[in-house]
């Protein structure tokens, strides 16, 4: 896959993967525990909505193999200083953190650890990671590198 980018449809409980805007491969997926609505803060059981990046590949993760998304965004920073969930610190490295494309802090109120992982597709069961079965998840794992796009809808 030359541009590998991903789309996932929360409420189709949809993973897409596309190749620029050619549309490859669509998955089922398992959400957070509870998952309408954005992600707010730490323990909500909720999957974020929004624009991510893959920061991470984890050959060791806990549910097989998972990939990082750059959670919490800059849209999130802005709520959570807004609503004094974090502080200008904790705003300024997130913003540091993404626009050089790497990890966000991932201890804040915000919440963080957002992955793509396996582990199955029985029900909506995560903490606010995106699941699916082991099988699909080694075939994105494989095909999605570090940086790739990772668009989440409602």
């Amino acid at each position: 896959i030359e541009n590998p980018r991903l789309v996932i449809k929360k409420s189709e409980r949809k993973l897409e993967v596309f190749d620029g805007e050619k549309l490859l491969r669509t998955y089922r997926i398992a959400l957070g525990f509870a998952p309408a609505g954005d992600k707010e803060r730490e323990g909500d059981g909720k999957t974020p909505l929004g624009e991510f990046y893959v920061f991470t590949k984890n050959e060791k993760s806990k549910f097989y193999l998972s990939l990082g998304l750059s959670y919490p965004s800059v849209d999130d920073a802005e709520r959570g200083l807004r609503e004094n969930l974090i502080s200008q610190a904790e705003y300024e490295a997130i913003l540091q953190a993404i626009g050089e494309k790497r990890m966000p802090p991932q201890n804040t109120r915000l919440g963080g650890e957002i992955y793509i992982h396996g582990g199955g597709t029985g029900g909506d069961w995560t903490l606010g990671c995106v699941a699916l079965n082991n099988g699909e998840m080694k075939e994105i794992f494989d095909a999605v590198p570090t940086g790739a796009s990772v668009t989440i809808l409602p």
